[in-house]
């Protein structure tokens, strides 16, 4: 069953789950890919609600972003796929399908193309209408050397929420 909820409804529940990591998933033609991420979150920009995320330029969900313009942001809601993060905030599309090895089920999206992860609660459907790499230069010093020793950059992704619901019995 789903449970129609508005944009802000569930923000705070949003930045409280992040920190311990959400899922962002992706799809272009036929490849699916959803990986864990621990930055970003729900805002308004030019009074529009958006899903701010980054994705590191080294990843394969990366090109499936800038092909696709949209994605899903899939949030456990009562602490529970700690191991499905771990591994998707570990593991690449490159070496592993994600979903067969956590059981996790892309089920389809309402408003886009992209499927959310069944077993979580809380889903926001957005398509990309902004992006910007982050400039190096302007990154603070201690930013710099605490994430990107490794030559990769994020780009951040203004996502305009199309949707936002709950699965009711996802989790």
């Amino acid at each position: 069953m789903i449970q129609e909820i508005s944009v802000f409804d569930y923000a705070g529940k949003v930045l409280e789950q992040i920190d311990k990591g959400i899922f962002l998933t992706t799809k272009y033609q036929d490849t699916v890919n959803t990986m864990t991420i621990g930055w970003g979150g729900v805002v308004v920009i030019w009074g529009r609600p958006l899903f701010l995320v980054l994705v590191r330029d080294s990843r394969a969900t990366y090109e499936l972003i800038e092909k696709s313009n949209e994605f899903t942001v899939s949030i456990p809601l009562n602490n529970q796929l700690a191991r499905e993060l771990a591994i998707c905030g570990t593991k690449s599309l490159r070496e592993v399908d994600k979903f067969k090895a956590c059981g996790l089920t892309a089920r389809e999206g309402r408003k886009i193309a992209t499927p959310i992860i069944g077993e979580a609660g809380l889903h926001y459907e957005c398509k990309v209408i902004y992006k910007l790499p982050l400039d190096q230069a302007v990154v603070p010093l201690a930013v710099k050397n605490r994430y990107y020793h490794h030559n990769a950059n994020h780009t951040v992704y203004y996502g305009e929420i199309q949707d936002q619901y709950i699965v009711e019995g996802g989790e």
